[in-house]
């Protein structure tokens, strides 16, 4: 390996670790001044906490954009969205099985469906245009007042020592915006070097190495659910993150600038959709993803990565 080689797989790995600090450190100190404001943990989660953890996806795909790398922006949501479900649901329920909801089911998980069905409709011609952009914004927030049409929590009193929002927590929240902004414009730097060097396609890398560590905070975050026994909140989390990254990621995205990408995107989605609905029939059948479904998802996933990169 070359000084250059060597120098962009450092600077890889440590992008992926300031992504998952920053991320991290952003989501802690937004989540708690919106408690400040009192805001229920359910608007918490499926805002901040949701866009948080697609911070990493939404730097990434934004900064790729904007300096030509359109199959990294585009490759770097779909990849994502099929390691969430396929990689990660799917390991989860193959350890320990996870509890799903029959509102889950009929909300989220066709939310899921219907926002990769839009996505492969809008990247048939391998571009996302402005006015495609434009399209995914609105249909994100037709999905925020489906949302929050029929709210199913209350709003709790904050404790008051939760009240104050320092400034060591506003310093905080730009200070994990910040790391991950950084960190995606050195991943996508690295990235970009590394599938040149290694002789793979610009998609390929951000299907794959750079989708998995814009998802280090689904990763986390769903585990340690799971390790707390709290497997629906993981599977919340991975399907609502999909539903963002489709169609918040993407959208203001392409509303920034215009995306070309490789014929490979339609297949991938496609396939991605598949295991949309996969997933969502195996959440639907007798109340949880079971092990052996989520050995299934893990799998089909790794066939996917094989046949992209050979």
């Amino acid at each position: 390996m070359t000084d250059g080689g060597l120098v962009a797989v450092v600077t890889f790995v440590l992008s992926i670790g300031a992504l998952w600090v920053g991320a991290d450190a952003f989501v802690s100190s937004a989540a708690g001044v919106a408690r400040r404001f009192g805001l229920s943990e359910l608007v918490v989660g499926l805002t901040v906490v949701a866009m948080g953890t697609s911070a990493p996806e939404a730097a990434v795909s934004i900064d790729a954009a904007l300096v030509g790398n359109g199959d990294i922006a585009v490759a770097n949501v779909v990849g994502s969205n099929l390691f969430n479900v396929g990689i990660v649901l799917g390991g989860v329920a193959a350890v320990v099985g996870v509890r799903s909801s029959s509102r889950m089911v009929r909300r989220d998980g066709i939310a899921m469906i219907l926002s990769t069905v839009l996505l492969l409709a809008l990247l048939w011609d391998v571009r996302l245009s402005r006015f495609d952009g434009v399209v995914l914004l609105v249909a994100f927030v037709g999905y925020l007042v489906v949302l929050f049409a029929r709210p199913d929590e209350s709003v709790q009193e904050t404790p008051t020592d939760e009240r104050e929002a320092t400034w060591q927590t506003a310093l905080l929240l730009l200070g994990g915006l910040g790391a991950v902004v950084v960190g995606a414009q050195f991943l996508v730097e690295s990235a970009v070097f590394i599938a040149e060097a290694a002789g793979l396609s610009e998609w390929v890398i951000g299907e794959t190495i750079v989708a998995v560590g814009t998802s280090t905070p689904e990763i986390a975050a769903s585990v340690a659910a799971a390790r707390k026994g709290m497997g629906d909140i993981a599977a919340g989390n991975l399907i609502g993150s999909n539903v963002f990254n489709a169609l918040l990621v993407l959208g203001i995205t392409s509303t920034l600038t215009p995306i070309e990408v490789a014929e490979p995107a339609v297949g991938t989605t496609v396939w991605l959709l598949g295991l949309c609905v996969l997933t969502a029939a195996f959440l639907g059948t007798n109340g949880k993803l079971g092990r052996l479904e989520g050995a299934v998802l893990v799998g089909i996933n790794m066939s996917r990565w094989i046949l992209d990169v050979f």
